[in-house]
């Protein structure tokens, strides 16, 4: 890499970590823990990439993107930041921040994601100034710092001022109508109506008409396509094929999987192509575990909010809520925590309280999905084929081969601790792998271990 990087962070280890690396890179390197001395550097011509934290001491640094480009039309900026919720995503989108990473950052992917800016920076001409951020409300409920949820936030972020229709896949309760909101409220329809159609909303003749006179060049969302009947189909692809003089944007949830009901005939070709112009997929509450104790809290404030007694969970209650498999995802979680800030004796919600919502036994689902018989690989190619056919025409975030190591590797170790009670050395030995790997790993994973009596 060949230029000058600004680098904004209160860490002082981030700042020490990048500065080494983007030295080691062949980079200049100019870093602070001020966005005052940040903006003056800009101001005086310095850098041609900038990397940014978001919260620091002297300000917000989304708030500096706009007087960035003005200052400096084109210049690169890549946000980083501890605030990890769609929010963030959507305001360094809209910001038209380049770049925008969560922390913890891969620090090879943040490298090729500066090259890649500093190549930009090279051959692109000067940016038109960026429109001036607009006040958003902050408390959107979209919560999670996994990596299955910072990618949903940036894809959602890439569609929202496009006019491609958009499907959500997912299960119920997983907040599929949530981003749907979410994408409206956030776009340049958000003065338009958002209009939820169901089936019986387009039973008569005249019900394709009445939606599009209500929606009036806003956004339509067909709620559980999946479900939806032949002869209705055929209504809402001859609305999508003439919506009148103003064109509202489509959008879908289903949480049926539409490539089977594709293959089985009950769903029409040409509804499916014209609503997959972009697809979500939201992924289930079991698939972020490690999201649970942040929702968890989320939802105990938000009930204190509005009233409730203050509570909070205990190590062991969190510990349970993570073994259980929540078939219902996060709406579930939302009921059961209200349930407990309701029915608990004391302020800290224990393990017996949560047994007694949950049921004593978590439950678990099989591990390989669709048959006792299938094999694993067989099982992983199903799943990854789904996942990129649920992006359409879209590939799906880059990092795909670490994020799926990643899946695969972590409950391979948790389970193999626990048949070994805890035992590294003994863990270590099944996996067939050296000691000091396996406690690399437990620590890269945050894996918990628990000593305990071993299986059999």
């Amino acid at each position: 890499m060949d230029g000058t990087v600004l680098v904004a962070d209160d860490d002082r280890t981030i700042r020490t970590v990048l500065t080494q690396a983007l030295t080691r890179a062949g980079c200049k390197v100019h870093a602070t823990s001020s966005l005052t001395t940040l903006m003056r550097w800009v101001g005086e011509g310095k850098g041609d990439v900038v990397i940014s934290d978001v919260m620091m001491p002297d300000g917000n640094g989304l708030e500096m993107l706009p007087k960035i480009a003005q200052d400096r039309p084109g210049l690169p900026v890549i946000v980083i930041s501890a605030q990890n919720t769609i929010m963030t995503a959507i305001q360094a989108a809209e910001a038209e921040a380049y770049d925008y990473l969560p922390k913890p950052f891969d620090l090879p992917d943040l490298m090729k994601r500066t090259a890649k800016a500093l190549e930009q920076r090279r051959r692109a001409s000067p940016a038109a100034q960026v429109e001036q951020e607009k006040e958003r409300p902050d408390d959107l409920p979209l919560v999670g710092r996994t990596a299955a949820m910072q990618s949903l936030y940036r894809l959602v972020a890439r569609v929202m001022n496009t006019d491609l229709p958009v499907l959500i896949a997912g299960e119920s309760g997983t907040g599929k109508s949530l981003i749907a909101r979410a994408i409206h409220d956030f776009s340049d329809r958000r003065t338009l109506p958002f209009i939820t159609v169901t089936a019986a909303d387009l039973q008569d003749i005249e019900g394709p008409a009445r939606v599009l006179a209500r929606v009036k060049g806003g956004t339509v969302l067909f709620d559980e396509i999946g479900d939806v009947d032949a002869d209705i189909q055929a209504r809402i692809v001859r609305m999508m094929d003439n919506p009148g003089d103003h064109v509202p944007r489509f959008m879908a949830t289903s949480q049926n999987d539409l490539s089977d009901a594709l293959d089985k005939g009950k769903m029409r070709q040409d509804l499916y192509y014209r609503l997959s112009g972009a697809t979500i997929q939201v992924p289930s509450l079991r698939e972020r575990v490690e999201d649970i104790p942040l929702l968890a809290e989320h939802f105990l404030l938000r009930a204190e909010r509005d009233g409730a007694p203050s509570r909070s969970l205990s190590s062991e209650a969190v510990e349970l809520m993570r073994a259980y498999s929540w078939p219902g995802n996060v709406r579930q979680l939302e009921n059961a925590v209200r349930r407990l800030v309701l029915t608990s004796r004391a302020e800290e919600i224990t393990r017996s309280e949560v047994e007694m919502v949950l049921g004593n036994q978590p439950e678990m689902e099989p591990v390989l999905g669709s048959g006792d018989t299938e094999k694993l690989s067989a099982s992983v190619a199903r799943h990854l084929r789904r996942y990129f056919d649920l992006h359409g025409n879209m590939l799906p975030p880059p990092g795909l081969h670490a994020r799926i190591l990643r899946e695969v590797e972590q409950p391979l170790i948790e389970i193999a601790l626990e048949a070994t009670g805890g035992n590294q050395a003994k863990c270590a030995d099944l996996l067939g792998i050296n000691r000091n790997t396996l406690r690399k790993k437990i620590n890269d994973l945050d894996i918990r271990v628990t000593r305990r009596r071993k299986l059999m």
